[in-house]
């Protein structure tokens, strides 16, 4: 039988590390930033949200951090809030304490964690055991990558070592005007280089969304948590499970017709409902990826459009083992002149890139789909859509597979063919054996009768065609032989 009295005393203390500095509280609302638990309540479906570690407290005012389990969309999440209310939410053993038992226990249930990040940066109090409770969280959370989904949430200042931790998350999210993601603040940076460098610059959510370092921008903080929702909502708790099927759209539709180039009207066209999730789309735009729904089955879309660059490769290479990660299959649509020609000092980021993304490929053992909308020159077929790595391969009629473009073709194969037919001026007839090297090596109906790929498909049938082709492979299984991992050329 509990004394009253006792149950008062619990709740006073809760109440006192519930608070928080109003200091700091009022720094978070002049910011316009939410505080950690209405974060929480507004991500977490309505009453579901459950605290753990609540009174994890060595000094009685909070370890920076809240901590728990809750439901988003009707699933299980579980939640990490960092506490700007108390001590800046700045890292220390006991903040890490707390997430280390819930990143333990999401790694046991098998279910998604969600990290909402806003940080002042480390306990200086604690010394190096501030950086060994980071090390701790780096352990747990590359024991947990490719096990659970991890998704971040930049709301605040994620500086040093929770930069860190966002960037081993799977997906990433700022916000814009608060989010501040970087590896030294701009104090450091002005003490060690003389300069002062504006923070938005440095580390702002445009910055990060350039550079590839963050998936997802938002303008508001309640945006960044919509988008969390939809992200979970394509893909599964854990990697033992299926993502949902949802069946909303006709899986017969045909298509209109569409120029390859137009990377956003294909997107559209072949997803349900012409809804999707792009991520990483303003870093290096010649590569574009997406989360979406093909026939109610949740897949990746890859296209590669246009030259390829080395950050564009490896953009690429990453997201295909996200998905192979948590078995959703890859669709490669794939209209590239091949990789971008790099300057001197350029040539051997190129190399590992081109490696990155074609062990990415290779090592994926989830359903692979490829299309050839355009031209596929060089690696980026070998990568994306040649039959020892695509389980299948469509190309549309004006496809054109080849190791050079056909311009750099005839200036191989034709030179003196171009330089003999006096008829014409030397543009027409590197165009005239431009053509004709299409036609005789390079065309897709000389690919189709080689076999390199399984048919040639009327554009406006890519839709059904790709959804029936997931259909028959969603039993397939596949292994890669056993180890204890691949070594990933970096």
């Amino acid at each position: 039988m509990h004394n009253s009295q006792d149950l008062q005393k619990v709740l006073k203390v809760r109440d006192a590390m519930m608070g928080g500095s109003e200091k700091r509280l009022k720094e978070q609302r002049e910011a316009g930033k939410l505080t950690a638990r209405e974060r929480v309540n507004r991500l977490a479906d309505a009453g579901s949200f459950v605290e753990l570690f609540a009174l994890l407290s060595r000094d009685g005012d909070g370890a920076g951090v809240v901590t728990g389990y809750a439901t988003v969309g009707q699933r299980p999440v579980y939640l990490f809030a960092q506490d700007y209310a108390v001590h800046g939410g700045a890292m220390g053993k006991q903040q890490a304490e707390k997430i280390l038992k819930l990143l333990s226990l999401a790694l046991k249930t098998g279910a998604p964690v969600v990290a909402l990040m806003d940080s002042a940066g480390v306990r200086i109090d604690e010394g190096a055991g501030a950086l060994c409770a980071y090390g701790d969280i780096y352990r747990e959370l590359a024991r947990m990558s490719g096990v659970c989904p991890i998704l971040a949430v930049v709301m605040g200042p994620c500086i040093g070592g929770a930069a860190l931790i966002s960037q081993l998350a799977d997906l990433t999210v700022m916000v814009q005007k608060t989010g501040e993601l970087m590896a030294f603040g701009p104090q450091v940076l002005a003490a060690a280089n003389g300069a002062e460098v504006n923070a938005a610059r440095l580390g702002g959510a445009d910055t990060a969304a350039q550079s590839g370092a963050c998936a997802l921008t938002s303008a508001t903080e309640d945006q960044a948590l919509e988008l969390v929702k939809q992200a979970l909502g394509y893909l599964p708790s854990s990697n033992l499970e299926d993502s949902e099927i949802i069946d909303t759209d006709d899986m017969s539709r045909l298509l209109a017709p569409i120029d390859p180039s137009h990377v956003d009207a294909l997107f559209a066209a072949l997803s349900d409902g012409g809804s999707y999730m792009e991520l990483y789309a303003a870093y290096e735009p010649c590569v574009r990826v997406a989360l979406t729904r093909l026939g109610g089955r949740s897949a990746g879309l890859v296209s590669a459009n246009g030259a390829l660059t080395a950050g564009g490769l490896q953009k690429a290479a990453r997201f295909v083992r996200l998905l192979d990660c948590f078995g959703l299959p890859i669709v490669s649509l794939v209209n590239t002149s091949g990789v971008e020609i790099p300057t001197v000092s350029g040539q051997s980021w190129l190399l590992k890139a081109q490696s990155q993304l074609l062990y990415a490929y290779a090592e994926a053992t989830v359903p692979k789909l490829a299309v050839i909308t355009g031209d596929a020159i060089g690696q980026a077929y070998v990568a994306m859509g040649a039959k020892g790595i695509a389980d299948v391969t469509y190309a549309w009629p004006g496809a054109v597979i080849s190791a050079l473009t056909p311009e750099a073709a005839v200036a191989v194969l034709y030179a003196d063919k171009v330089k003999a037919d006096l008829a014409l001026s030397a543009e027409e007839a590197r165009a005239k054996y431009a053509g004709q090297y299409v036609d005789e090596v390079a065309g897709a109906l000389r690919a189709a009768t080689d076999g390199l790929v399984d048919d040639i498909i009327d554009p406006a049938r890519t839709r059904a065609l790709l959804i029936s082709a997931l259909e028959m492979l969603a039993s397939k299984r596949d292994s890669n032989p056993p180890k204890k991992h691949g070594n990933l050329p970096m």
